[in-house]
C-alpha cells in the first residue's frame, strides 16, 4: 500500500497532546496561571486557529492539486504541520479549560509567600537566589521563574519573611531562608516610593 495513504496511528497523536514540552498537572491539581499567562496562551490559540491552521490548509490543498502525494514534500510537510498545530490546538485548549487565572497583585505588600511571588531566599552556604512562582505552562527558567510545582516553590509557599524552611532535594534535606518577598503592583495603580 502506498504510504500516502497510510494512518499514522491514533496513539501517537495522543502520546504528544499532554507532552508538547511541558509537564503534565499533577492529578487533582488546579492549573494556576497569572492573567499574563493566560492572555499569552490564549493568543497562541488564536493566532493556531486563525492564522497558521488556514494557511497550512491552503498549501496542503494547492499540493494535493499537483497529483502524485507521495513524492510531494508542500504536501507532505503540510500534513505533518497540520497534525503538529492540531495537537497544540487541543493540548492549548484543554489547559485554558483548566485554566485558574491567579492574579499575584492582590497579594501587594505581603510578606507571605504565594503563587506569583518573586522571593529572595539564602541557601545553607549564604548563597542568595531570586525566582518567581509561575503556572507551569508560563514558567522561563532564564527569566529566574520556576513552577508552583517544583521542590522549592513547594517548599517556600506560605512560608514568610525570616522563615526557615526545608528543601527536599536529590542531595537531601538543605534549610533555606526566605529573605525578601515581592509582588507586582496592583494594575493602574503607580508603584510606591521607596
Amino acid at each position: 500500500m502506498n504510504k500516502a495513504f497510510t494512518r499514522e496511528s491514533d496513539r501517537e497523536d495522543d502520546e504528544d497532546d499532554e507532552g508538547a514540552g511541558l509537564p503534565a498537572l499533577p492529578t487533582g491539581t488546579r492549573n494556576y496561571m497569572t492573567p499574563q499567562g493566560y492572555a499569552r496562551l490564549r493568543a497562541e490559540l488564536m493566532q493556531l486557529i486563525d492564522d497558521e491552521r488556514p494557511r497550512i490548509v491552503d498549501i496542503v490543498h494547492w499540493a494535493a492539486a499537483n497529483g502524485d502525494r507521495s513524492e510531494n514534500g508542500d504536501y507532505l510537510y503540510g500534513k505533518k504541520r497540520l497534525r503538529e498545530i492540531d495537537r497544540r490546538i487541543r493540548f492549548l485548549t484543554r489547559r485554558l479549560e483548566k485554566a485558574e487565572v491567579t492574579d499575584p497583585s492582590v497579594h501587594h505588600g505581603s510578606d507571605q509567600v504565594f503563587f506569583g511571588a518573586t522571593v529572595t531566599y539564602m541557601e545553607e552556604d549564604g548563597e542568595e537566589k531570586t525566582v518567581t512562582i509561575m503556572g507551569i505552562d508560563e514558567v522561563d527558567n532564564l527569566q529566574g521563574q520556576v513552577s508552583w510545582i517544583a521542590p522549592v516553590s513547594r517548599a517556600l509557599l506560605r512560608a514568610r519573611v525570616g522563615d526557615v524552611v526545608p528543601l527536599h532535594t536529590p542531595a537531601g534535606i538543605r534549610d533555606i531562608e526566605v529573605i525578601d518577598v515581592q509582588y507586582p503592583a496592583p494594575y493602574g495603580n503607580p508603584p510606591e516610593a521607596s
